[in-house]
């Protein structure tokens, strides 16, 4: 288990602040290494781990998945679990591991999920996610948050919703990130789930003019920061971003310190980003890992630039091989150089 170093102060993060935009948890994509880049690209977004259960850590002790670096802050830990006492001892762990929120998923729609009793299904029996804050708050210091959906199956929305935030902020968590659909637990699939129910923003704007003392943030459709803009004109307090984020990380967190936290980029150039992972990649490496465990969470980073398909396909087909390492990485870079002076002269 990964321990945070008592000689070490480390600055309290303003999650509030951060929160202000988000990066949504996502099964195998928001990795450490993936929160890594993230991290470079803004100083200022919150991040969030990959769903952990509480089981595997409680029961199964699988310390290793809450691996992450100091320099990720904020970061938030996001469990699944549905049972008081062991989604407190899982919160206490994350906590001691050095994560500055724990949020529990009542929002994930997977069989999987449903089976063991936690994620959307959590949508039926507020009063059981309300004992499970509750527990996990006794077990903390840093903020017990959570991420939900609108409702599940034939749950009315507007009933439903309200009633939820009501009962489990009278637990005392006051930060929710919404997902402004339902999620149908029977008859589609995880990647259905995040399409095909329509979006109820208005819905989730109300839950802010009813419940003024809770911060809340939406989540769902969201694919630029002018949309995220948007929603934070109407008066949320926070945005959540998941698929936009990973696959177009420039466009998103490489803008976002700048346009929504107004503060200053960390880099001008997708192309200085990359530059400042290579020393992480060699770390990395020296430890037995492989590149594409990196690479794989960089390959968006020219999306919609002159050479991002070159780019995609040097890493994609190189970075499986025996001995890829940052060598890869420059060369990739030199394709998207070269594209970029192409693109140039055509313009002239």
């Amino acid at each position: 288990m990964m321990q945070k170093d008592k000689d070490i102060k480390v600055k309290e993060p303003d999650l509030t602040r951060a929160a202000r935009l988000s990066v949504a948890p996502m099964m195998d994509w928001t990795d450490r290494h993936c929160r890594f880049l993230h991290r470079l690209l803004s100083k200022e977004t919150l991040l969030y781990t990959e769903m952990v259960t509480s089981p595997a850590l409680v029961r199964g002790r699988a310390f290793h998945l809450l691996a992450h670096r100091d320099e990720e802050q904020p970061v938030a830990l996001q469990l699944g679990g549905s049972d008081p006492v062991e989604l407190a001892e899982a919160a206490r762990i994350g906590a001691e591991a050095g994560y500055a929120e724990i949020n529990l998923n009542v929002g994930c729609p997977s069989d999987r999920v449903q089976s063991g009793t936690f994620g959307a299904v959590l949508m039926r029996q507020p009063e059981l996610v309300a004992a499970c804050c509750a527990a996990m708050q006794a077990a903390v210091t840093v903020p017990v948050t959570v991420k939900c959906r609108i409702g599940v199956d034939d749950q009315e929305p507007r009933e439903v919703l309200p009633a939820f935030l009501e009962t489990v902020s009278s637990a005392g968590v006051r930060r929710f990130s919404i997902h402004a659909r339902k999620a149908w637990l029977k008859g589609l699939s995880p990647k259905e789930n995040r399409d095909i129910p329509p979006l109820d923003y208005p819905l989730v704007y109300d839950m802010k003019q009813t419940f003024p003392h809770l911060h809340l943030s939406l989540n769902g459709g969201v694919g630029t920061l002018s949309q995220a803009q948007t929603h934070l004109d109407m008066g949320m307090d926070g945005v959540m971003i998941g698929r936009a984020a990973y696959h177009q990380p420039w466009d998103i967190l490489g803008a976002a310190d700048a346009l929504v936290f107004g503060g200053q980029p960390p880099f001008a150039d997708p192309i200085e980003a990359v530059e400042a992972m290579l020393p992480y990649i060699e770390e990395h490496l020296g430890a037995g890992g492989k590149l594409g465990q990196i690479s794989k969470h960089m390959l968006g980073l020219f999306a919609g630039q002159p050479g991002a398909r070159l780019w995609r396909r040097v890493l994609s087909e190189g970075a499986h091989l025996e001995g890829a390492g940052g060598a890869l990485i420059k060369e990739a870079l030199d394709v998207v150089r070269g594209a970029r002076e192409g693109a140039s002269e055509a313009q002239r």
